[in-house]
């Protein structure tokens, strides 16, 4: 069945190139350009025109909503019935990147489809034949379509491929006894391999930062650390577990054969044209060997210092420790407050074309253009405190250190920031002021500290309300009493709805947000930390020179509704 739809819509079809050129997203020159690119790579002009960085996949629908005159649909936003689900196979799906949702509220015969590509009639014509409904296209973001696949098809198929891997590996040993599994066999096993591809594309399309492979009694489970918080995605039989593990192995560059000892590796790969880089580490358990990957887009950490979530008297103060020509900057925090991306930021924002910048690290975290990056290698005696003596003799503007660890290489990186260079640096820390007392401790002098020490920045991330499904409440006493404001007066904050809905996968918060406490390092608080001022003496000399503690900077959030009291509880001690 071909519609009058499907017929009408073809008649007034239109190259995607003209569209945009029409909407003023790009000049002719440009198309002309991205033509010739298209050709050579054999791709989409979408995709062409995105990886070229003229346009962005939002401007490009939002283009074809305003040119085409279609309807434009946000899929996070929406639950699609079962009924719809059934319609249509994933595979058609993907090949198309579109997804049925709706029917038309008018005329039941007419199904509504979101579509990457509208202007695809082909696509369109076999929607049509495969469901039997007149097809009603609708304008979305392909990653959009992608994930909104991912959620309602993603289980379901990665099901498929593991039921399909055991019912082949059942059909191998029916005809003979059980012999130890190659693991080779394993490796080349074609399911596998799309499994752990499903298992990491998933993570992506959710907004994971890390994936968890656990060898439970009987099964393996699946489960995706996402806004800081674990959540189970799937779960397979035990027998599955050793294909897994074995073909992260692989790819991962580990030794499949030894399964006693942690093994550490990394993986990169493409998603949806972004380009992730996964560190694995593989540890032994009672029931087998768990997998924890940690995925990094490097887009994700080189960002902007405007996306970080300081204020305007953050941002401020930021800029002027960045402004110093030489000396020691300290990020910390404790494991997954957000320092990489910080660190990341900076080293970004430092990065032109008259300053040498050399980074030592274990592991690196993201490649950036144009900086030296070292990755630490124990085996090799290539530690933090070896790597920085060379690197001083490689004529250094700027030295990155991915963390200080021992009283050797805080004692280098202190000589290198006092002798000219600057250094940026992690720690451990719970604060600004706690951060020198702990460098004292390690046993770098004092006056050596307030020589070199030209700011610390400490931080926490905290889970961002979902700002559709958020609802308020009036504070009590106590938490008027946290947040510091007037006691009497009535204060509404938000908080998390218990439900949660679609844009937020029904978890309440979407997505985290910075809080820092940024101490620029003042003359009076030199003087103190050369006489060894202790943290709490620091600190109060620091709030009256104007500094926000992490509390401070937290209520903040919590009362203009961009996080809850729960959220500040996790990070706030005082």
């Amino acid at each position: 069945m071909k519609s009058n739809m499907i017929q009408s819509f073809g008649r007034k079809k239109k190259r995607l190139g003209d569209l945009l050129v029409d909407a003023g997203i790009l000049t002719e020159e440009q198309l002309v350009e991205a033509l010739q690119r298209q050709k050579e790579k054999q791709q989409k002009l979408g995709i062409t025109l995105i990886d070229m960085g003229i346009t962005t996949e939002e401007q490009i629908t939002g283009a074809l909503h305003q040119q085409l005159n279609l309807d434009m649909v946000t899929l996070s936003e929406i639950t699609i019935s079962e009924e719809i689900i059934r319609l249509v196979d994933e595979s058609v799906l993907r090949r198309y990147t579109l997804i049925p949702f709706a029917f038309n509220k008018y005329n039941p015969g007419i199904l509504r489809v979101a579509m990457a590509d509208p202007l695809d009639i082909i696509a369109i014509d076999d929607i049509s034949i495969v469901t039997n409904y007149q097809i009603e296209p609708v304008v979305s973001t392909s990653t959009d379509v992608a994930a909104a696949i991912d959620r309602y098809y993603g289980n379901v198929e990665a099901m498929k491929v593991a039921e399909r891997y055991t019912r082949e590996r059942q059909e191998q040993y029916t005809s003979r006894e059980k012999e130890e599994e190659n693991q080779s066999d394993e490796v080349n096993n074609a399911p596998i391999v799309q499994l752990v591809t499903k298992i990491i594309e998933q993570a992506v399309r959710q907004r994971a930062s890390d994936i968890h492979i656990e060898a439970l009694n009987g099964q393996v489970r699946i489960r995706y650390r996402v806004d800081g918080v674990l959540k189970e995605a799937m779960r397979y039989e035990a027998e599955l577990l050793s294909a897994i593990v074995a073909r992260v192995k692989v790819i991962g560059g580990m030794d499949i054969s030894e399964k006693r000892k942690p093994q550490d590796g990394r993986i990169t790969h493409i998603v949806d044209r972004q380009e992730y880089d996964i560190r694995v580490s593989v540890l032994p358990t009672v029931f087998g060997e768990k997998i924890v990957m940690r995925l990094t887009s490097k887009s994700g950490l080189t960002r902007d210092k405007r996306e970080l979530g300081l204020s305007e008297k953050e941002l401020v103060r930021f800029e002027r420790i960045l402004k110093k020509p030489h000396g020691m900057i300290l990020v910390t925090g404790p494991t997954g407050s957000g320092k990489s991306t910080t660190l990341y930021t900076v080293l970004s924002e430092l990065n032109v074309e008259d300053v040498n910048i050399v980074t030592v690290e274990d592991p690196v975290e993201a490649n950036i253009n144009g900086v030296n990056q070292v990755q630490v290698n124990p085996k090799a005696e290539l530690t933090f405190a070896t790597a920085l003596r060379s690197i001083l003799r490689q004529d250094p503007d700027i030295i990155m250190i991915g963390e200080i660890r021992d009283s050797e290489t805080a004692e280098i990186a202190v000589k290198a920031s006092i002798t000219g260079h600057l250094v940026v640096s992690t720690l451990h820390t719970n604060s600004a002021a706690s951060t020198i007392t702990r460098l004292v401790d390690m046993g770098v002098e004092p006056y050596l500290i307030a020589d070199s020490t030209v700011g610390v920045i400490a931080q926490r991330l905290v889970r961002r309300l979902c700002p559709r499904c958020k609802s308020d409440r009036i504070t009590t006493l106590s938490e008027r009493e946290l947040l510091g404001v007037d006691r009497d007066m009535e204060q509404r904050i938000f908080e998390a709805s218990p439900t949660g809905c679609n844009y937020c996968s029904h978890t309440g918060f979407r997505g985290r947000i910075g809080v820092y406490e940024i101490m620029p390092i003042s003359p009076e608080l030199r003087e103190a930390i050369s006489r060894r001022a202790n943290a709490e003496e620091i600190k109060q000399i620091a709030l009256r020179e104007g500094m926000d503690t992490l509390h401070m900077s937290v209520a903040r959030y919590v009362l203009d509704g961009t996080t809850t009291m729960e959220e500040m509880k996790k990070i706030s001690f005082e």
